[in-house]
């Protein structure tokens, strides 16, 4: 749950452009100046954090129809957060976290990881 005044620092112009919901909210806002001096404000790249433990993590086996915002809604109360779990594992495209049934994939537990 999002505590209120969370929600009015995010709507400050200029303290971040992501909600502290988003994984690009840690991410560093970077400035590029053109020639003709207008600044635009970039978000740098993020980079993924370290794989979890294993204690930090539990283990989910894929079902059939699952989907990356199912894992979210279930894991985390949120279907928006499924990129935690994709941080948790070794996949560049969401897709690849579900597209197998029976595939096992790590859960990271709450407060264990922080991707």
């Amino acid at each position: 749950m999002i505590e209120p005044y969370e929600n009015a620092l995010d709507a400050i112009p200029g303290s971040h452009p992501y909600p502290r919901t988003s994984r690009y909210h840690d991410a560093e806002i970077g400035v590029h100046t053109q020639p003709d001096g207008t600044e635009v404000r970039y978000t740098r790249r993020r980079l993924l954090p370290p794989l979890p433990d294993a204690e930090d993590t539990v283990p989910h086996t894929v079902s059939s129809g699952e989907r990356p915002d199912h894992l979210g809604q279930r894991y985390v109360g949120d279907p928006g957060q499924w990129w935690q779990i994709a941080d948790a594992n070794p996949v560049l495209d969401p897709g690849e976290l579900t597209a197998e049934p029976g595939r096992e994939i790590r859960i990271p537990l709450p407060g264990g990881f922080h991707g």
